[in-house]
């Protein structure tokens, strides 16, 4: 197992709050500021522990008699599409991608808007302003930046947040036209950030937490090969 060295640094504990993937559970989170002379660095290293990026924070949950939430990386240089795979990349053949610096815009907050409207009512960030979401996309010490997804008339239909790495891409946010179900807009955008990589060079897709128990994050298991965080390192997830 290669060990993880994290810089010292201050790290603290958030407050129990309700869960918003598993009904009666609580959740907190071990969180710590992005700062010093090479953020980047310091993002590095504790992505590798299995910490996530939110603004200048990084977290990662520490709940009491719950681990449910584990670490999840697709092996980019190793996947393949399958069939169905393939299908969706047919179904957005026609959509058109540009990479722009992380700055918020009217137009993106309006699909982010409705797309929380439409997905996740209940969660959390549904009563986002638009200088919240301006502070989502705009608060960043590391690498990051936005990436568009237009079809047909140029219109809107996805945007991610995504973090640089020096071991690949972190997906950090995506959203999406929410009345566009045959799309598959969601998978879409996984698929172009592994296909993006493979070009690029870089070994991972970061998806952020796999719970096996909530279909609103089950699905990365989809993506294989992918590699999991377990306690003695990163390990590969059984193949479905």
């Amino acid at each position: 197992m290669k060990r993880v060295e994290i810089p010292s640094r201050f790290f603290f504990s958030t407050p129990p709050a309700p869960c918003p993937y598993l009904s009666g559970k609580m959740e907190k989170k071990i969180v710590t500021l992005l700062a010093g002379k090479d953020p980047d660095h310091l993002h590095n290293t504790l992505s590798l522990a299995g910490f996530r990026r939110s603004q200048d924070l990084a977290y990662r949950p520490a709940c009491d008699n719950c681990s449910a939430c584990v670490p999840i990386r697709v092996a980019a240089q190793h996947f393949s599409l399958k069939k169905s795979f393939r299908r969706i990349l047919t179904k957005n053949h026609d959509i058109q991608t540009r990479e722009m610096p992380a700055e918020a815009t009217v137009e993106h907050y309006e699909l982010f808007h409705r797309y929380l409207k439409s997905r996740h009512s209940d969660g959390g960030m549904s009563d986002m302003v638009y200088s919240d979401y301006q502070a989502m996309v705009e608060d960043s010490p590391v690498r990051t930046q936005l990436t568009e997804f237009r079809g047909a008339e140029n219109k809107l239909l996805a945007v991610c947040l995504t973090d640089r790495m020096d071991d690949g891409l972190s997906l950090v946010y995506s959203f999406f036209e929410p009345d566009m179900d045959k799309r598959s807009l969601g998978t879409f955008l996984v698929l172009w950030h592994i296909q993006q990589a493979q070009r690029m060079g870089l070994p991972h897709v970061y998806l952020g937490y796999w719970i096996a128990e909530s279909p609103k994050m089950s699905y990365k298991t989809r993506f294989q090969p992918a590699e999991i965080l377990t306690k003695e390192g990163w390990e590969a997830l059984p193949h479905e």
